[in-house]
């Protein structure tokens, strides 16, 4: 298959200008191209439209592009994500890169150069999945994470614990995810739900309060003395072991 073939390419961009430019570029190229203007409607696009790529700007309101690059690679590590911003420090692209980004350009840009970067990374994408469709891949192996008698599978949704084995949500472990690759760092609640659930700042709510509820229940021998899931007063919780 042409990995220029017909593409969904989402554009997560304030800046209507940039947005409908870069759109009529893509859709020349011949790809399926949507706009959103602000975090939470960027968010849930990716979640209804399921694009191929995504061109992310960093600064938007509602939600900024971080999180969002954040929240995406909680339940996707492999979807294509370029950057495109006009944070130009050093510090900024080295950010995007640890959580996760493919590619970052700034602001002004070459367009030739951000097709050629588009058609990079769609062809990189599409050779991937071809190795993974393969006989000889190994993709199909299951991913597990363990923490003391606990053990949860990801590919499965399964988890053997001190509640016994019981099927975890796609939420459950999305948030699982978010506090295993923050392990041993304390995440407050306003970050779990931004990250977690896509909620904007200021969002009051005890949702995270009762899923950690569910997670002492599900893993810890004493759940109102956790080992692992533990409680920051004033400043959130943390989910360590040795």
């Amino acid at each position: 298959m042409n990995a220029m073939a017909k593409k969904r390419i989402l554009i997560i961009e304030d800046d209507l200008h940039i947005a409908e430019g870069i759109e009529l570029n893509l859709c020349l190229l011949g790809h399926e191209v949507k706009i959103a203007q602000n975090g939470i409607e960027g968010l849930e696009t990716w979640k209804r439209w399921c694009p191929h790529l995504i061109v992310l700007d960093l600064m938007l309101p509602g939600i900024d592009g971080m999180q969002i690059l954040k929240s995406i690679r909680l339940e996707d590590e492999r979807l294509p994500i370029l950057i495109l911003s006009a944070k130009v420090e050093a510090s900024d692209r080295v950010d995007g890169f640890l959580d996760g980004v493919d590619d970052y350009m700034t602001k002004p840009f070459s367009l030739e150069e951000f097709l050629l970067r588009i058609k990079r990374l769609l062809t990189r994408d599409q050779w991937q999945r071809e190795q993974d469709d393969s006989p000889l891949s190994h993709s199909s192996e299951q991913r597990s994470y363990r923490f003391g008698a606990n053990t949860i599978d990801f590919s499965s949704g399964q988890a053997e614990c001190c509640a016994g084995i019981i099927q975890l949500t796609e939420q459950e472990i999305k948030v699982l995810k978010l506090f295993i690759v923050n392990k041993g760092k304390t995440l407050s609640r306003s970050k779990l739900l931004e990250v977690g659930w896509g909620y904007s700042k200021g969002t009051s709510t005890r949702t995270v309060d009762n899923y950690i509820v569910r997670f002492r229940r599900y893993f810890e021998d004493n759940p109102k003395n956790p080992k692992y899931f533990k409680s920051r007063r004033s400043l959130g919780y943390v989910f360590d072991h040795d």
